[in-house]
């Protein structure tokens, strides 16, 4: 059952770490039907880590208006598209089986030239979408509370007026190409999943923090666009 946590986030705890993917799954299907009905196409960005592998796996052996859906990317690191630590490539694993026309398939160009790049990505959504941003924009939260690639003590958390930047990850010293919080909170929907006893420490900490806090992640969702945090069981465990 749908639950409001406050006036910008709603939650869900379908069940175990199987039926949580597999609502992620049906809900990523309603999303994509609906946006097609209301406005002829259904934007997404997509996100890496194993949650969104698990849940790619299953929605590609679905029936879906695949003609009608274009892909973008929430972040992306600064490697090649066929390097085995791409967003790009692990989402492409899947989505190459699926009829979707290659020009509405938006990689992440980050491996060179990052920060004209960033702009280059920023440019495309304005052309592609225009006003109407993302239908979907898929996240998770990291342990540290970060989201997409926006990352705690970084210069990205503190950039307005875009929708894609080259944020430097200085604890780990790399680049990350990653939508901006004003990207992300002006589109339709965020969902962020959230699955497995690691994130039993961190999830309480982001709902229950400031809107501006150490975690990034606890800036997603606003009253007109609200963010669904998607649980399972384990994740959730610690939830009051």
């Amino acid at each position: 059952m749908l639950k409001s946590w406050d006036a910008r986030r709603d939650y869900i705890i379908p069940g175990d770490a199987k039926q949580t993917i597999d609502f992620a799954v049906e809900h990523w299907i309603h999303s994509a039907e609906r946006a097609i009905q209301k406005r002829g196409r259904f934007a997404v960005a997509l996100s890496g880590g194993s949650t969104p592998k698990a849940i790619y796996e299953k929605l590609c052996t679905k029936k879906l208006d695949w003609s009608k859906i274009w892909l973008f990317w929430s972040d992306e690191r600064a490697v090649p598209p066929d390097h085995a630590d791409s967003n790009y490539r692990m989402a492409m694993d899947f989505f190459k089986t699926v009829p979707i026309p290659p020009s509405q398939v938006f990689r992440m160009i980050a491996e060179s030239d990052i920060e004209k790049n960033a702009l280059n990505y920023e440019e495309k959504i304005h052309h592609v979408l225009g006003n109407h941003l993302f239908d979907l924009v898929m996240l998770g939260v990291g342990e540290d509370g970060h989201t997409a690639s926006l990352f705690p003590n970084t210069k990205g958390l503190e950039v307005n007026n875009r929708l894609v930047i080259a944020n430097k990850i200085t604890e780990k010293n790399v680049w990350r190409m990653t939508l901006t919080f004003d990207c992300i909170n002006q589109s339709f929907h965020s969902a962020i999943y959230c699955i497995g006893s690691s994130k039993q420490i961190i999830v309480p900490k982001v709902l229950s923090a400031a809107i501006i806090s150490e975690f990034p992640s606890s800036r997603i969702g606003t009253a007109e666009n609200k963010a669904l945090w998607i649980l399972d069981s384990d994740a959730a465990s610690n939830l009051k």
